[in-house]
């Protein structure tokens, strides 16, 4: 009897371990008949494919804008129209692990996001300067490029940044410093808890068309859960102080933009980036949560204009 219960719980432990690769396992594999109803174009890249889009007039200066962690480029459609509206050519792409993109296998640092955006950019022939436009991880994503590239950054628009410092509970943390273990509980958690978090917002105001079902989307293709949790142990891993000080004495202009009810960056992030990059010019929106970039889009165009009305860029 007592051999028997013992079988029994290994076997339920093997289950319970097992359940949540099989779950990911059998979701969809982005390939190209997903990708046929997708706007803008692909390119293959030295890692993958890349699904990109150009917004606005053939000509103008440009604007390049990096998403976040784990809403894709359509998180852009509001603030691409706004930009194009000012004159802006506005190029989005989907980072890897991400909607359309490619899931290449490797660890999601810097340096990783930062090639994929140099090949991009070396493909589309943007060899002048432009405005990086980056968006909670997008703005430490872009923070890095600009640092190494700051002749190719005529203006760094950060929004609601990652890189100073981020809201973690207890499981997160555990997750991002705990191999195997830490994949497990990624594996089981992040997906119900990304769609409950999603679903608490359905009813907040937007300017990208049903952005909820778009975002809870990405959970029904494969490698979305394990590139968020590779960007939680990489890029999202350490500060970027080093690199906000380079962008600073390189002379590149920054502008900041933070949501005072961010739950996800601390409003005390600002202060951090004061600290080490005294330039930058930061501005805060009363009402707005993590979500500012689509849900207070007309604040954010309006704070951007005004600061390209004084000759920032």
């Amino acid at each position: 009897m007592a051999h028997a219960v013992i079988v029994f719980l290994i076997v339920l432990a093997a289950l319970i371990i097992v359940v949540p690769f099989a779950i990911e396992a059998r979701r969809k594999v982005m390939d190209a008949q997903d990708r046929q109803n997708a706007p803008g174009t692909f390119v293959e890249l030295s890692q993958g494919i890349t699904h990109y889009q150009w917004h606005g007039p053939v000509r103008g200066p440009i604007a390049v804008c990096v998403h976040g962690l784990t809403t894709p480029s359509f998180v852009w459609q509001g603030l691409a129209t706004g930009l194009s509206a000012m004159g802006y050519r506005v190029l989005t792409y989907d980072l890897y692990g991400r909607s359309y993109s490619d899931r290449p296998a490797g660890a999601q640092t810097d340096a990783f996001f930062v090639q994929q955006l140099e090949e991009l950019l070396n493909d589309q022939e943007v060899t002048e300067d432009f405005t990086l436009i980056g968006y909670s991880m997008g703005g430490a994503i872009s923070t890095c490029f600009a640092a190494k590239h700051p002749d190719l950054v005529r203006l760094l628009v950060l929004l609601a940044p990652a890189g100073m410092s981020m809201t973690t509970g207890r499981l997160a943390q555990i997750i991002r410093r705990t191999p195997l273990v830490g994949d497990w509980l990624m594996m089981a958690f992040f997906p119900a808890r990304h769609q409950k978090e999603v679903e608490a917002e359905r009813d907040l105001p937007t300017s990208v068309l049903d952005i909820t079902d778009l975002q809870l989307r990405e959970l029904e293709y494969q490698g979305f859960t394990s590139a968020v949790l590779s960007s939680l142990r990489g890029i999202l891993g350490r500060e970027l102080k080093d690199e906000h000080q380079a962008i600073h004495r390189a002379g590149v202009p920054v502008l900041a933009v933070w949501g005072r009810n961010d739950a996800v960056i601390p409003l005390s992030a600002m202060g951090k980036l004061t600290e080490w990059s005294r330039s930058t010019r930061q501005e805060v929106i009363a009402d707005a949560g993590h979500g500012l970039t689509y849900t207070h889009t007309d604040e954010v165009l309006e704070i951007l204009g005004e600061r390209l009305n004084e000759g920032l860029n």
